[in-house]
Order: structure tokens, then sequence, then C-alpha cells
């Protein structure tokens, strides 16, 4: 694969971060977008050291709008011809049932998971398009399959995210602009520790007796759908630990 400018939204952990590792290490130029700098400046200096890579930092919250905007806007060379945009920052609060939850976790997760998605898009991809090269790979997950108990807002905000790609890849389907929704199972990230607002040992029960995904191994199928020749989109991929079968089917071992 030619060098390519990567852009990864989420990317100061876990998948995000992965994702940026492999690109990276592929000689890619990668721009690490994230709302923690330190975590950002940290993951730069091992991306350098590491692999000599070329590397941007965009620190901005995906849910401003306007701090969005004028960041993209800012780039320039090769960094503001973006091929890859790797829509990957998304996060789930609480496990609330629907008429018990808060109104407020509610409107920041499906400002992050779904109309931050849709902004980055929409600033991005008419560029793709006058360049006539691009790739939009967005992290969906497991959970837009089928919704489960105590997580139906972040279900339907997956499943949003389903709805979105295979729209975008119908919008585009006349232009060389590729459409990829990555859906992973269990991840073992820092996904659940926010989930369950800082309470770790409920986190850590999520994997209790199975061996999940790392953020790496998903990066891993980013990285796959991103390289495959041109003329060949890689439209969706479901990926689980071995263990797992759906969203709530899990073998744990005693």
């Amino acid at each position: 694969m030619e060098k390519k400018t990567v852009l990864i939204t989420g990317a100061s952990s876990g998948i995000g971060a992965g994702c940026a590792r492999i690109f990276a290490r592929h000689g890619h130029r990668v721009i690490l977008n994230g709302r923690n700098l330190d975590k950002l400046t940290q993951l730069k200096k091992e991306l350098e050291e590491s692999y000599g890579a070329s590397t941007l930092l965009l620190p901005f919250d995906v849910r401003d709008r306007e701090k969005a905007l004028h960041s993209l806007s800012s780039l320039s060379g090769v960094w503001a011809s973006i091929d890859v945009l790797i829509n990957n920052a998304g996060l789930v609060i609480g496990t609330d049932k629907e008429h018990e939850g808060s109104l407020e976790e509610w409107d920041v997760v499906i400002d992050t998971d779904v109309k931050a998605l849709l902004s980055m898009t929409r600033f991005v991809v008419p560029g793709m398009i006058s360049r006539g090269r691009g790739h939009i790979i967005n992290m969906g997950s497991i959970a837009g399959d089928a919704a489960y108990p105590g997580g139906s807002v972040y279900c339907a905000c997956k499943a949003a995210v389903k709805a979105l790609s295979d729209g975008l890849r119908i919008d585009l389907v006349d232009t060389p602009i590729r459409v990829t929704n990555i859906k992973p199972g269990l991840v073992e990230t820092n996904f659940s520790v926010v989930r369950f607002r800082g309470d770790k040992s409920r986190a850590d029960a999520v994997y209790q007796g199975i061996q999940p995904l790392t953020g790496d191994d998903v990066a891993e199928v980013v990285y796959f759908a991103a390289s495959l020749p041109e003329h060949i989109q890689l439209a969706e991929a479901l990926v689980m630990p071995t263990h797992q079968a759906t969203g709530t089917i899990v073998h744990r071992k005693s």
C-alpha cells in the first residue's frame, strides 16, 4: 500500500492507539485526534521513536463542530490530503434502563458516537471526492446488531453507525471512495471503565473467564480493510473473541 495520510479520532488509547501503531509501523503518516493532549503527546513520541513515523497532533473534542472544522481547515500540504478517515471516537455511560437513564449522559453518548461521526465525515469526505481517492472506516459494534439489557441507547447509536456507513456507501457508489464498518465484540480497553463510571472492578468483571480482543487486535482488521487493493471494498467486518457468539452469548471458563 502506498504511503497514505491517516486521520484517527479517539486515538489516545484502545483501538485508536492500536490503529495509530499499525499504520505508523507500515510507514504511513498519522494524524492523532483526541481530547487528552498528554496521552496523544506520549503516543506521538512512541510512534516516532519506535517506527520513525510522521505524526501530527490534532487535539480537539469531536463533539465540538466549530473546533473540529477549524482544526481540519488548518491542515496543509500532505496533512490536508486525508486518505483514510478512521471514525473511532466513541463511548457509553451507564447500564441504566431506557426509562431510568440520564438525559445528559445520553446526550454525551449520542453526540460522540453519532453526531461527531457525521461531522467528521461531512468535513473530510468532500476532499476525498475532489482528489478521487479515500477510505472511511467507521468503528461500529456488535451492539448495533441487537439490543441488550442496559444498553439500548448505545445499541441504537451503533445501529446508526451501520445505517450511516451503508448510506454513505450508497451515496459514494459512483466514486472510488470506500466505506467500511468494523463491528468489534468484547474488546478490553478503557471502554468499560467509562461505562461503569470509573468502577474498575465492574469493568474487569466484563472480561472475566474469557480472552477478549485487544485494541491492537481490532486495529489489525482495520489495517487489513485499508490495505486491500483499491477495487476491493470490505463493507463490514464483525470481529469477536473465539468464545463469543453474539452480543450476549459468551462462554466463560470457570
